[in-house]
């Protein structure tokens, strides 16, 4: 067992630990994880989120439950309890089903892999920046919406990592950032990775976007993804299909930056995708390491999907770490290519 380090998820001497993400920005508190269960309790309260994380963070679990001794029958349960915790996301479900094909059960086999997909993560998240930060151009003004970069990856992030991978090549740029309602990821989370990149930005509320398209002020749109279809549709966080109708509307490039863990082949479209439903209690009020505040009258309904789906006739392009590809490379298969089918 060796320590692996990212910027929120790390095991140091044997302890697997994750950084609150609901305590961000204003406080850095790491948590240990010392069962599934933990984990599991992490995920659905989104102190661990990001499609690409999720799936890591799992698989890191379930490694260092089988390395502690844990039995076929109990790492199977385990497994199971895992794959439920977040129904859209399908990186969870492929680092799952990746350890599951381990036979025979093997504890060493089991924690070797999951480190490889630590690892994998990484070196995805480095091609997807290099290929994507092709696009970007000096000068560029940028819309990103819901945390895309290392809080939600093992690595650098998808579309926050082709930003980050511009700045460094000394490209000018700067970030409009979605706050990202209900839960606020954009304006808590990215905000709070642009600051220590040192990476210029401007929060803006969601409904203010198509607005700043209008006055010419945002040149392209990059956006992250929980499940790609084999179409090319896309599920992201709700409001990425507001942002994309915006784009497609003002002339303004929208792009979808995800790595292959995050295709999903037996989905023909996103009619397929399954769409979390989440608390009434995040859309009457808001709540964080400040307190909570109510608005809306308590018995109020409520209809909040965590995700929506953008048709791929709105997307300019898909980034991944293979390269930039277009709608007719989608077409002709080029995702199969992607996983290897």
């Amino acid at each position: 067992m060796r320590d692996l380090f990212a910027l929120s998820i790390r095991r140091v001497d044997g302890q697997l630990s994750i950084i609150d993400q609901t305590l961000l920005p204003h406080e850095e508190q790491w948590v240990d994880i010392n069962s599934p269960e933990d984990m599991v309790a992490a995920i659905k309260q989104l102190m661990v989120r990001g499609a690409p994380l999720i799936g890591v963070a799992a698989a890191l679990a379930l490694g260092d439950f089988a390395n502690k001794g844990a039995s076929n029958e109990q790492f199977l349960n385990a497994a199971e309890e895992l794959r439920r915790s977040r129904p859209t996301a399908v990186n969870l479900m492929w680092a799952i089903d990746r350890l599951l094909s381990v036979k025979p059960y093997s504890a060493d086999s089991i924690l070797s892999l999951a480190e490889s997909i630590f690892d994998e993560d990484v070196q995805l998240c480095e091609k997807i920046a290099l290929a994507g930060a092709t696009l970007l151009e000096d000068g560029d003004s940028i819309l990103t919406h819901c945390n895309t970069g290392g809080l939600a990856t093992a690595g650098v992030g998808t579309a926050l990592g082709i930003i980050q991978q511009a700045h460094r090549q000394g490209k000018s740029i700067h970030v409009y950032v979605d706050e990202t309602r209900p839960l606020l990821q954009g304006g808590r989370l990215t905000t709070w990775e642009l600051e220590k990149l040192a990476i210029p930005y401007t929060l803006i509320c969601d409904n203010m976007a198509a607005s700043l398209m209008k006055e010419g002020k945002i040149s392209k749109a990059i956006v992250g993804s929980d499940r790609v279809a084999a179409n090319g549709d896309f599920a992201n966080k709700i409001g990425t299909y507001s942002v994309a109708v915006a784009c497609q509307y003002h002339g303004v490039p929208f792009y979808v930056a995800a790595p292959y863990t995050t295709v999903d082949l037996q989905c023909p479209s996103g009619r397929e995708i399954p769409i979390e439903i989440r608390r009434p209690e995040e859309v009457r009020g808001v709540k964080g390491q400040f307190g909570e505040v109510i608005w809306a009258p308590e018995k109020s309904n409520v209809y909040n999907p965590a995700f929506d789906v953008t048709p791929s006739e709105l997307v300019s392009g898909w980034i991944f770490e293979q390269g930039v590809l277009s709608k007719d490379d989608i077409r002709s298969g080029r995702l199969a290519q992607l996983k290897g089918e």
